[in-house]
């Protein structure tokens, strides 16, 4: 191939990446639009754990703003987020296409089961915020309200939108992210950089960099940490089993 033909097919590359790119910006673009005019909705069903974790507490709660811009800013905020959560599996869509026709087959093979897991255990973590650490965290924190009897005067969360909704969002994120841990780690195992033998070897290191994570991606309470911490070693441990299964099958077929 001349010197003439290796610059063409570059430039053909970069054309089709910047082409995969719009595509992936106009979809964000279109779903943010849409998400933005449903964004009473969606605060809606973000608020909705707040909501059933104090409807029993007997008081009237409220979410206050304390700057004009301070709402429309979040509902911009809350839009793009959905709308980047809704878009990924499209992104993920748009480069597997980019690289799969430089793959050889038993390559897409392997790497396509990762681009569908990607999106199932990122959606699964922000389940496990939405419907069990949200609510135990919200009963945590109003366990520190008082009537003001011991402190003279009560104290009552009067909780801001921007915060609340950005903490929320903060942990779906953050667990999301934690919860591609399987697939950083099979990724991994699948060139060579660590072994079944490796991670057990090393499993008690793991736990402490875990609970490490979890305090730094997570408010200071021990709900959220904990919350976080405990599916990542579990985690951790389905991850030593699917390593395993790849060097088993590395073994009894070493093409791959």
């Amino acid at each position: 191939m001349s010197h003439e033909d290796k610059d063409t097919g570059f430039i053909s590359h970069l054309t089709e990446l910047r082409r995969r790119l719009i595509h992936s910006f106009i979809f964000l673009l279109i779903f943010f639009v849409i998400c933005y005019l449903f964004a009473d909705h969606l605060y809606g069903f973000l608020v909705e754990p707040f909501a059933q974790a104090v409807k029993e507490d007997g008081s009237d709660r409220r979410l206050i703003f304390t700057a004009l811009q301070e709402t429309f800013l979040t509902y911009l905020k809350v839009s793009f987020f959905v709308a980047f959560f809704v878009t990924c599996p499209f992104i993920l869509m748009q480069i597997w296409k980019f690289i799969a026709p430089g793959l050889y087959k038993h390559e897409k093979i392997a790497i396509l089961p990762y681009l569908v897991l990607t999106p199932i255990l990122f959606f699964l973590g922000g389940m496990l915020v939405y419907y069990l650490i949200m609510p135990l965290a919200i009963k945590f924190f109003l366990s520190f309200e008082s009537t003001g009897l011991s402190t003279n005067l009560p104290i009552q969360l009067e909780a801001k939108v921007n915060e609340y909704l950005s903490l929320v969002m903060k942990l779906i994120f953050a667990f999301g992210i934690s919860f591609q841990l399987p697939v950083v780690l099979s990724l991994l195992a699948r060139v060579g950089i660590v072994d079944s033998d490796f991670l057990k070897k090393r499993r008690k290191y793991v736990v402490v960099m875990i609970f490490a994570a979890a305090a730094l991606l997570t408010p200071p309470d021990p709900i959220t940490q904990i919350g976080l911490a405990i599916p990542l070693l579990i985690l951790y441990e389905l991850s030593i089993f699917s390593v395993k299964f790849i060097e088993n099958k590395n073994l009894k077929d070493p093409d791959v």
